[in-house]
């Protein structure tokens, strides 16, 4: 990913250094498991470690690099590299392993190291909006369906669905970091002909991986697809909470706004604009995220036993699909954490349009005083379209109207008109959301 949305914490895993720093270990964990079998001698797989287990400097990656170049095989030249750091004991590092073995295990721990930078991230975006959500659970707004006013709700209670939402993300991310954190030292064709199951049990265990059940050379892509599926999920979720976000800015709501700081400026040709432009931009990385699903997916059907068309995709998903989400969290975070709410233009907005939030309430209590949910119905939405027309408020054209006030008591119409009706229950479902 470009700089521009990057975090050096998370790009850092993607980096040579690192790979070759899983893979030096991947190899070194099983020599010392060979050698503790037999196969090779002791004193061969300590001097894999005292005389390999060295920083990968740009010169040890350029060195990798330049052998790649003419062998055209990555870990051959990874090989190569640490032969001449280790000498002639090197003729016994990756005895009975397969270059996947490798690939795929190291893989897997930079997913997993990426995941718990993942988490850490959605700890901080669920803290962010509990504690807005806490801020503005009282401050009533309009509820809106299909874009339209539809009834009452609390800002803070749309915080809350969001908190749930991303507590449920949480959970698949958790999940999903199980699911991808195994290994595979199974050698050529996944039978373990050339190099004991145990060595793969060691390696898992000393990498926090544990040993895939059935490897075919390659750890099964079905792991992986749903990984970047889950990625997807939370992209999605980003998404969503940078829609409504986006919706309520709008001039003719502006019910909240994202911070605009001293200096900021939101038009090159118009002075005074102020646009929603982080959002906007999580919307895109969203999309960009969420793609990276469809190629994940395509790689579960490799041939046979195995196939390398998955490995450019991951090269690249890999990465990608990690950075931006994690940059895209941070960003989340931070508008939460930063926006700015209008209780006062919310209160505007739920009475803009003369009642017309209530009329449930009022059809409902037309069937408790005998009166058909038809003709109910029939009844409420005539006079709903009168204000709609802009003809009058709806308690005042009830209050006209026989077929109500023959029906319902003029106190008891009147209190049917009550906003706190509809946020009763706001506590309630507060406790349950957030109950840990």
């Amino acid at each position: 990913m470009i700089p521009r949305y990057s975090r050096p914490q998370m790009t850092s895993i993607w980096e040579p250094a690192n790979k070759f720093r899983i893979w030096f270990e991947i190899e070194a964990h099983a020599a010392d498991k060979l050698a503790e079998l037999g196969v090779i001698p002791a004193e061969s797989a300590k001097l894999v470690w005292e005389k390999g287990d060295k920083p990968y400097t740009q010169d040890r990656i350029d060195r990798i690099d330049t052998v790649e170049a003419e062998v055209k095989h990555d870990v051959i030249a990874f090989l190569t590299e640490l032969a001449e750091q280790v000498g002639e004991e090197a003729r016994f590092v990756h005895q009975g392993m397969t270059s996947s073995d490798v690939l795929d295990t190291c893989f897997n721990v930079q997913l997993a190291q990426a995941t718990d930078i993942l988490l850490e991230d959605m700890d901080k975006l669920l803290a962010a909006l509990k504690k807005r959500a806490y801020e503005t659970k009282d401050v009533p707004c309009m509820g809106r369906s299909h874009g339209i006013h539809a009834e009452p709700v609390t800002f803070g209670l749309k915080l809350a669905t969001f908190y749930a939402e991303f507590k449920r993300n949480r959970d698949r991310l958790v999940a999903a970091r199980d699911e991808i954190a195994t290994c595979a030292i199974s050698g050529a064709v996944g039978t373990f002909a050339n190099i004991d199951p145990s060595v793969e049990e060691h390696v898992a265990a000393k990498l926090g991986l544990k040993p895939e059940p059935v490897s075919t050379q390659v750890i099964p892509r079905d792991r992986h697809a749903a990984y970047f599926a889950a990625l997807g999920v939370i992209a999605s979720s980003i998404e969503h909470l940078a829609t409504e976000i986006r919706h309520l800015q709008r001039t003719e709501v502006r019910e909240v706004e994202e911070f605009f700081s001293k200096g900021q400026k939101g038009s090159s040709a118009m002075p005074h604009k102020r646009n929603p432009v982080l959002t906007e931009n999580l919307t895109g990385l969203a999309r960009l995220v969420r793609s990276m699903a469809i190629p994940a997916m395509e790689n579960v059907a490799l041939w046979h036993e195995r196939d390398i068309s998955h490995s450019s995709v991951e090269r690249n998903i890999g990465p990608d699909a990690t950075v931006t989400l994690d940059f895209a969290l941070m960003r989340l975070t931070n508008v939460v954490e930063n926006l700015v709410v209008y209780p006062e233009r919310m209160d505007e907005i739920l009475n803009q349009m003369g009642g017309l939030v209530f009329s449930q309430r009022v059809l409902l209590t037309l069937t408790q005083y005998g009166v058909s949910r038809e003709d109910s119905y029939r009844i409420v939405q005539r006079n709903a379209m009168k204000v709609w027309n802009r003809e009058g408020d709806l308690l005042s054209l009830l209050k006209t109207d026989e077929d109500v006030t023959n029906r319902i008591p003029m106190d008891k119409l009147e209190a049917l008109f009550d906003l706190g009706y509809h946020t009763k229950h706001v506590d309630t479902i507060f406790a349950r959301v957030f109950a840990d």
